[in-house]
């Protein structure tokens, strides 16, 4: 599914958003400048996975938060977190580095990636990711990203960060 897909399949599930486009951007800092003035979480996404690639996370938290991969090791249950690899990114979540986005778990339809989500981050009430690519961004509500996770079939997981 590319972009124009996806946003049709945004539509015809009757999803409310805003689309914003703009250049490329493959960090927080880059798309902060092309963020609008909405009260708005600016999401971070990890694509991550154990040491044998057995088990693969999405991690979302804030642009302005650092994530401790050991501590949120133990929280998941794992000995040992890492990046996901280029091939499994694509494979999973249909996208490539600097676009990761909890959009892509549309293409999750084998429900192998596990949504985990910063426990402080989700009270927000609009949250910014991509619509699988980097050169826009979607402004989603909360009851719209939940909806969204139902329709494809995936538990939302919080996670602490001490």
């Amino acid at each position: 599914m590319n972009e124009k897909e996806f946003l049709n399949f945004l539509d015809s599930n009757g999803f409310d958003y805003q689309l914003l486009e703009h250049p490329a951007v493959f960090t927080c800092e880059e798309a902060e400048a092309h963020h609008p003035d909405v009260p708005a979480v600016h999401t971070k996404n990890l694509f991550l996975c154990d040491k044998k690639a057995r088990r693969f996370f999405l991690a979302v938290t804030a642009c302005e938060k650092v994530v401790d991969l050991k501590e949120l090791a133990g929280q998941l249950g794992v000995a040992h977190l890492g990046f996901a690899s280029e091939e499994n990114l694509m494979s999973f979540l249909g996208v490539t580095r600097g676009s990761v986005t909890m959009m892509g778990l549309v293409h999750d339809t084998g429900h192998f990636v596990e949504l985990w989500v910063d426990a402080e981050i989700w009270n927000g009430e609009n949250y910014l990711s991509h619509p699988l690519v980097n050169t826009a961004t979607l402004i989603l509500s909360r009851s719209e990203l939940e909806r969204f996770f139902l329709l494809t079939g995936h538990t939302l997981h919080l996670y602490y960060e001490k």
